[in-house]
Formats: C-alpha cells, structure tokens, sequence
C-alpha cells in the first residue's frame, strides 16, 4: 500500500489550482448536499474541504465515521465556501483506519468533556487544536531554549534517572528494587551536573524528574520535566541572568512563531521588556508584614504568603538571598553574612518557576553542611571524591518547564500542558 502524501494540507493554497495533489489526514466532518458530499480534512497543519462527487466515491464515504483516516488523491480547484480559499475535488479515496462510534470525547470539541476524560483518551484529544496548539507552543518553548543555552555555550547532557542514594538529601523520594539493589527515582540531576561542571564547564539537562509528593493542587505533578544548568566560574546573579534571558527569549520566540496557535487559544503572548525585578527575602518579609502577616526572618514562606507577594508583584521576579537554613546542604553562604545564602527563586506572581544558587566547592564545608542538616556524608562520598579533583566554583539553577508552560499558555491547572500527567492517582494511560 502506497502512504506517501504529496502536500501537507497546510502547504496547499489556492495558486496550485489545477494540480493533481495527494494529502492524507482525519475526517472532521461530512455533510450530503444532493448529489455531492462536502468532507473536511485535518491533517497536523491544517483542514481542508474535500468535494466528493460520483456514485463510487459518495458510496465509500456515505457510512465513514468522523474521525476515520483516509488518503485523497484530487485535484486543487476554486471554491464558493467562505471558510476555504480552495477545495479539492477527489479522485480517489482510500479509507485507511474506521473510527469507532461513538469516541470517548468530542475533539471537535462541540460537547464539552471534563479534563478527566480527556486525558484518559489523550491521544484523540490531540485533535482538538486548542489541545495540539499547547503542544505545539511548548515544542517552540523547548526549541528556543536549547538554542538559547546552546548560544551561551552550555552543552546538553543526560543524567541517570535511576539512582542508588536519595541526592540532595531530599524527602519525597519514590523507592524501587534494582535486581538486589535498593533503587530511587531522581528527583533532579543536581549532583551530577554539579560534577559534569569538572570537565564540560558548562551543562544543561532538559528531563522528566520525579517526586512522591501527594499534592493535589493544579501546580504540582509527581513527573514533571525540568530545565537544569550549572555553570563553571558564574555566581548566583550571572545565572539568573542566564535564567531571565531563557524566559524572554521562549516568549519572543513564541511570539513569533506560534500566531495562529495564540489565535486559537484566544491569548496575547508578550516578550517581558522590562528586567526582571529582584526582591531580598528580608524586603519580601517587610513587604507581607505591612500586609499583615506577622513573619520573622527565618520563617519560609508558604503558600498563603506568596500569594499575597504575587498580588503585589504580578509578573516575573527574583527572590533572593534567603536563609541558610531554609536551603540545601550544597548552597553557598554569602561572604559579608553567612547567616544568608547566595540563591534566588524565580516567581510569576504567588508561582514559584525556579530556584538556583550559587554552589559549595569546597568539601569540607560541604562535608560540614551535611552533619550540620543531620544528613550522612558517608552517603555522599560518591559524588564528594570529585570534589577533590580540582572542582571551580559554581553555580546553576531547575526550571519546571510545565509551569512555564502554564504562564505563557494562561492555563491554571499545569495537567492542561503535559501530555499524559502523573499526579497521585494518576498512572494510566
């Protein structure tokens, strides 16, 4: 069986009347006018209306279900329908693949089905342009980023998902048996591109990580796919800056390239002109006291709080210098207040994007955090030994790419922008 196409309907237009072309695509929809039926086909890149005509061909498609697969062979030809500025006039119909019916959901999206439903019948919801659109706006997002820190010199790398030790020290960590061997799922490649900084300088990983947490919000998922740096001789503030240009550039990026996907989710998406705005920990406390949160430095901010903080700064902005204690074993102190770390988190309003920092390189004060957080620095001693081999210092951050997603899509529940999510109860399909 022949399958090649000749066109993609998104390439077809009106100058190529006359022309014998050969596309392939889902049927969206089949309406009988007399002796003519009108079909319309989507394929990936576009629709286009398909004139049947004849016994033979009306007789093939009389009893098709919407949805079906076929492959036309026609000729492009002028059209009366103010939807199309053309239409194909069929020669040849090959029914490929018969849709059952009725389908899970509608992906036309005519009748309105719960997300629920929609993900669990995710590949057909895919039809659906507003749900393809959010995939093709985060293939844009995920294209501009590696160009980006490819620009800067970062080199992509791949991390081990499967692990020996719990890494950072972290709760939340799903267990597995490996062979005889007790197993973890990663939660981020933090210790391993900290090491990777050794010999490439400057790496970046863009992968699935993993976290028991039982939340149920819209913002959290138990995979999730994030964006990580780490960077040989930059501090904390020249990541973040490596950071705000990442983000500037997938919004110009997509502003560019995704018109017709912003058309069909009825959004405006904007490069941020203006830099990002950078917030002390103490400023940020001082700022929720006068709101009437009654915190202390020391205190971490939980939810309540920034949301609060997110009323007063809408867009994107640095939170920096927070405590020691309120960080991870592997963070750097600041030299004129050792009380404060050398870290950042990035935020969009009240929604936490990023977090980053500066990086121990010195063993043995790293050694010394570990005891300090209770934590076994036997445990480490796999990814410490590297650090007697000459390690520079360095810096880097993790950026959940489905919250990003979230912002530039204007879709709350971050479930709406990853293909098939995994969230506390869900493991299928």
């Amino acid at each position: 069986m022949d399958l090649k196409r000749t066109h993609y309907i998104g390439n077809l237009n009106a100058s190529l009347k006359g022309q014998k072309v050969i596309i392939g695509g889902w049927v969206e929809d089949l309406r009988e006018l007399g002796k003519l039926t009108f079909l319309t086909l989507r394929d990936v890149t576009g629709v286009a209306q398909i004139v049947v005509i004849g016994d033979e061909g009306i007789k093939q498609v009389k009893d098709l279900n919407r949805q079906s697969v076929v492959r036309i062979t026609g000729t492009v030809q002028e059209t009366k329908a103010r939807d199309f500025p053309f239409e194909v006039k069929s020669e040849k119909i090959e029914i490929l693949s018969r849709a059952v019916h009725p389908l899970p959901i509608d992906p036309i999206g005519r009748l309105e089905s719960n997300i629920d439903n929609r993900l669990n019948a995710r590949a057909l919801d895919l039809r659906n342009q507003k749900t393809a659109s959010i995939f093709k706006i985060r293939h844009h997002a995920l294209q501009s980023i590696r160009k980006t820190l490819a620009d800067l010199g970062f080199i992509e790398v791949n991390t081990p998902k499967i692990i020996g030790s719990a890494s950072e020290g972290g709760a939340n960590l799903f267990s597995l048996k490996y062979f005889d061997k007790q197993a973890y799922l990663a939660q981020s490649p933090q210790l391993y591109k900290e090491q990777l900084t050794l010999g490439l300088e400057r790496v970046f990983e863009i992968s699935s990580f993993y976290r028991a947490e039982k939340s149920h919000t819209v913002r959290h998922l138990t995979e999730f796919t994030s964006v990580d740096i780490e960077a040989d001789f930059m501090d904390y503030l020249d990541v973040a800056e490596v950071l705000e240009t990442v983000v500037k550039n997938v919004f110009e990026h997509v502003e560019k390239n995704c018109i017709e996907e912003q058309k069909i989710l009825g959004i405006d998406i904007k490069k941020p002109t203006a830099a990002f705005e950078k917030i002390t920990y103490k400023q940020a406390i001082e700022e929720l006291g006068r709101e009437g949160l009654g915190l202390v430095e020391g205190d971490d901010l939980q939810d309540s709080h920034l949301r609060k903080l997110g009323e007063i700064h809408p867009g994107f902005y640095f939170l920096i210098d927070w405590p020691m204690k309120l960080k991870p074993f592997y963070i750097h102190e600041k030299e004129d207040n050792p009380s404060l770390s050398k870290s950042f988190d990035l935020q969009y309003g009240y929604l936490e994007l990023s977090s980053g920092g500066r990086r121990l390189h010195d063993p043995s004060k790293i050694r010394a955090r570990l005891v300090e957080q209770g934590l076994n620095p036997s445990q480490f001693e796999d990814h410490l030994r590297a650090f007697d081999w000459g390690m520079p210092p360095h810096s880097g951050w993790g950026l959940g790419l489905d919250r990003l997603m979230s912002v530039l899509t204007k879709i709350d529940n971050v479930r709406e922008v990853v293909l098939y999510p995994r969230d506390p109860e869900r493991l299928f399909p």
